[in-house]
């Protein structure tokens, strides 16, 4: 009897102590047969989400919301509340499937709280909730592939988090918006919105019970314009904005980290946020609205407003306060009016008492530089030369400003929301009547300009002071740095590749003593590879930097000119998916490139390394094709020039430390004109496999040609295969995809290392975009923004892919690939084939 009491306590035992792990550590989705109560919650598979009740921290009260936070940091941060306006007073919640199939929350008396209230096709027990890695909440129908009924993701709240999209659809009605909570302890809807409007131009706006608070300023393709400070973040944080130009206006964003999100917090201020471990808090990058002048309309129409300034709001040039009394008391909403009319209004009041006649000078600009525009800017699709011009034959028109994404934009009517930047910003030209715009007196010029003179024959004087007393080989040293660097102009102005706005002076030359000191003087052991210039060599500086040096080998008679291009083109690009330049050295016959060392060399050497794929799991994978199109879309749309690359193969993607993506060799790549589109060249470069027909063949290249191999490289990041890998059949990856696509079966392409039934939809959806972008017509092929949107959005309506051009054209030679037979060096060998186009 003691013996069978003991069993059943260890039964017990067990049996408490499997249900304090499912307490402890949760399951990621909740089932008809297993739904969660108020002291269980859901974990995702990546432990970074967690689902279930919660109660805020330092609320008063005891009310129970259902949400989804952070696990595992000390902060209480919630992302999304269902229940928001309708909490539950006890404990006695539950989370369950209902009879109906969707996802409801109910109190103990059975009442519903809460439902994902959609029309679900099939029985209660074919669908599930799933917590996602993400922090997505998904109602899936299990019969039919794991397809979404419903998700958080599509009702967002106060928080968006990497993948998710703020989104408005005039055509559908959908409108994807952030919304404040009431307080920080008070989960229902707060008084605050944040959300895109799309006409004319996109813009980010913050409302507070529908009437705008802040404004971004318009999206010109690469940031909003009125975020002056705001460059950097947007593309280090993938940044993306989509415009079908129909009034459909979606903004995403992807980050390495899900630690990281941003928040429409209860003041109405929008908070970009990431997880500092070393801190044990949240980091605070950015925030919207930031200063006094921030604020909608602060100076009222017609004022601008200037941070530093006392008083913060000026009337423009040519306008006075409508009412003195208030303006003097700093109460600026009423703003300013004109003091002198324009001659249109000069003409109607003519007309209106019976006058005649066109007398009076015409009206002319006011240039303001750096500006914040203002809100409500129409559309012209006049040229930079003719805006002006639209502007004043329309006496409507008030004011114009030009930016080169954007092109030409016009406003009517008062100038509202202005703002004076001390950085970056747009040129506004506002319409004055002519006697508003006369130049300074003839006496002020006469004064002046002796001043101004004697001021600066003095500054010539101390320069020439200076000069005298520098030390004769500093000034030996400058005059050969100068002669060197007008060495590599001369020898890249004939290039195709050349830019003449590129500043060479700016990048840091390398004394070769230095480099040879850090290489150990070039030893083998130091040798990370052989490249198409020559080998590359692993360095230390004496601060302790490590260094990647490419040095181009004496007998090489092929390479220098593609060395110099590379100085020309990389030297002006910074994004966090490129190499980066540390500098350069020309001293005698040596020449060489310094860069950023990269610890885990290239991705061919994990991708198509047996030993190695492993490491590279789908997670890694997914979140190394983003990165390479992040940098890509950088290349051909958001950097200072257009840049074609040429040779993008995994052999020249650079692995960091923490397996984040580079594109690297950028020494076949060619600088487009703002105007250009495409290019043709005799002199075909690049590696075959990656090549375009088109470009292959006829020497024709353009950001399609690049398109080509970014989806010859997305296939092999997916299988694990090379492109020159000969599948079933003798077919190429290409071909070998494009079968199993017909087949209805491109999920089995994938890589078995990382092949699981949860990924099968997102890896049939990268396979699926891979086609399209390696489709034989070019113009069929994706831009890089919206391959970019195929892979981060949930959007599974994709075009149709076409025929890929898998078929080798025997018309050309072979190109010759320049892969070695070993892929290790840190900055990767360039190809170079010579075909002659016709």
């Amino acid at each position: 009897m003691v013996v069978l009491l003991s069993k059943r306590r260890r039964f017990v035992l067990l049996v408490l102590a499997a249900f304090s792990l499912r307490l402890c550590f949760g399951e990621d989705r909740i089932t008809f047969s297993t739904p969660i109560k108020d002291s269980e919650t859901l974990l995702c598979k990546s432990g970074i989400f967690r689902f279930g009740f919660f109660t805020p921290v330092n609320s008063t009260t005891r009310l129970r919301y259902v949400g989804i936070w952070y696990d595992k940091i000390p902060i209480q941060t919630v992302v999304w509340v269902a229940n928001k306006d309708t909490p539950i007073n006890d404990t006695s919640g539950v989370i369950s499937i209902s009879d109906d199939g969707n996802l409801v929350v109910t109190d103990g008396r059975n009442r519903l709280v809460w439902s994902t209230n959609v029309t679900v096709p099939v029985a209660p027990n074919d669908t599930c909730a799933q917590l996602m890695d993400t922090g997505n909440l998904r109602l899936q129908d299990n019969r039919n592939k794991g397809e979404i009924l419903w998700e958080s993701f599509k009702h967002p709240y106060n928080s968006m988090l990497p993948r998710m999209n703020l989104r408005t659809d005039p055509r559908t009605g959908e409108n994807l918006t952030l919304t404040s909570w009431r307080s920080y302890v008070d989960p229902s809807t707060g008084s605050y919105t944040v959300g895109l409007v799309s006409f004319p131009f996109p813009e980010l706006l913050v409302w507070k019970n529908n009437v705008p608070k802040w404004r971004s300023g318009p999206w010109n393709g690469q940031v909003f314009i009125g975020l002056p400070e705001m460059d950097t973040l947007l593309n280090i944080d993938g940044f993306n904005l989509l415009n079908d130009n129909q009034g459909t206006v979606t903004l995403t964003y992807a980050n390495d980290s899900f630690m990281y999100h941003f928040n429409l917090d209860p003041d109405g201020v929008i908070y970009q946020r990431d997880w500092s471990t070393s801190m044990n808090a949240w980091r605070i990058g950015a925030r919207f609205p930031s200063t006094f002048c921030d604020a909608y309309s602060r100076c009222g129409p017609y004022g601008s407003c200037h941070t530093r300034g006392d008083p913060p709001c000026k009337c423009v040039k040519g306008f006075v306060p409508r009412n003195n009394t208030e303006w003097n008391a700093r109460n600026w909403t009423n703003g300013c009016v004109r003091r002198a009319p324009l001659r249109c209004e000069r003409q109607s009041n003519v007309s209106s008492n019976g006058g005649g006649g066109r007398g009076g000078k015409g009206d002319g600009f006011l240039k303001l530089q750096k500006m914040k525009v203002p809100v409500n800017a129409e559309r012209s699709l006049a040229n930079e030369q003719a805006c002006p011009k639209v502007c004043l034959d329309n006496c409507s028109c008030t004011a114009y400003a030009y930016d080169r994404g954007i092109g030409c934009m016009l406003w009517s009517g008062s100038l509202v929301d202005m703002q004076s930047f001390l950085g970056s910003g747009t040129d506004l030209y506002v319409r004055l009547a002519h006697s508003e715009l006369k130049s300074h007196s003839k006496r002020a010029i006469i004064i002046t300009a002796p001043v101004v003179g004697v001021a600066f024959v003095a500054a010539v004087c101390v320069l020439l002071a200076c000069q005298k007393f520098k030390r004769r080989p500093e000034l030996e040293k400058d005059r050969s740095a100068e002669l060197l660097f007008k060495r590599m102009e001369a020898l890249t102005s004939g290039n195709e590749s050349a830019s003449n706005q590129v500043k060479l002076k700016e990048l840091p030359l390398f004394d070769f003593q230095v480099l040879a000191a850090s290489t150990d003087n070039f030893s083998l052991r130091n040798k990370l590879g052989q490249g198409g210039f020559g080998p590359v060599y692993k360095g230390k500086l004496q601060e302790g930097q490590e260094i990647a040096v490419k040095r181009l080998s004496r007998s090489s008679g092929q390479g220098l000119e593609e060395l110099m291009n590379e100085v020309v083109v990389i030297s002006k690009l910074q994004h966090r998916n490129l190499v980066k330049l540390l500098g350069c050295c020309i001293e005698g016959e040596e020449r060489l490139l310094v860069y950023e060392y990269m610890p885990k060399k290239s991705l061919d050497a994990y991708l198509f390394d047996p030993s190695k794929q492993k490491i590279l799991d789908w997670k890694t994978r997914f979140n190394i094709m983003e990165g390479i199109c992040r940098g890509l879309l950088y290349l051909h749309r958001d950097s200072r020039l257009k840049i074609i690359h040429r040779d993008l193969k995994a052999s020249n993607i650079l692995l960091d430390e923490n397996l984040n993506p580079k594109i690297s060799d950028f020494g076949l790549a060619r600088v487009f004109r703002a105007n250009e589109d495409e290019a043709n060249t005799r002199r075909v470069v690049g590696t075959y496999g990656y090549m375009s027909p088109e470009y292959a063949m006829e020497g024709l290249f353009s950001k399609k040609s690049d398109v080509f191999s970014l989806g010859v490289i997305l296939l092999e990041i997916i299988s694990g295969r090379r492109n020159s890998h000969k599948e079933e059949n003798n077919l190429n990856l290409l071909a070998y995809a494009w079968k199993l696509w017909n087949e209805g079966e491109a999920a089995s392409l994938a890589d078995p290392i990382v092949f699981g039934e949860c990924f099968a939809k997102e890896i049939t959806k990268c396979v699926q975009t891979g086609l399209l972008c390696v489709q034989e017509v070019a113009s069929d092929r994706p831009n890089v923004s919206t391959v970019i949107g195929m892979l981060t959005t949930e959007n599974t309506n994709l075009p149709e892919p076409k025929q890929p051009a898998f078929i080798a054209k025997r018309g050309v030679s072979d190109a010759e690939s320049s892969d070695q037979s070993s892929q290790k060096a840190s900055v990767n060998d360039v190809s170079l084939t010579a075909v002659t186009g016709r």
